[in-house]
């Protein structure tokens, strides 16, 4: 039981580091200055790219009340 446990644990402890490193790299990238919008003047691709970034912060805002539930 208790090998059980810790590879379950192992599997939730490397799952947290992998969406700890995803959530890492979208933080760099929105933080980089994008050097050129190239939905600039596109009216339709800036309202894919507005909904784009709303769906990846409601992931976002899932998943650290995910791991949260993990950590307690």
């Amino acid at each position: 039981m208790d090998s059980i446990r810790a590879m379950d644990g192992d599997r939730i402890s490397r799952a947290l580091a992998r969406i700890e490193a995803a959530s890492r790299r979208i933080e760099d990238a929105a933080a980089r200055p994008s050097s050129a919008d190239p939905s600039a003047g596109d009216p339709d691709l800036e309202r894919r790219h507005a909904a784009l970034r709303s769906e990846a912060g409601a992931a976002l805002r899932e998943l650290d009340r995910l791991i949260a539930e993990l950590e307690q």
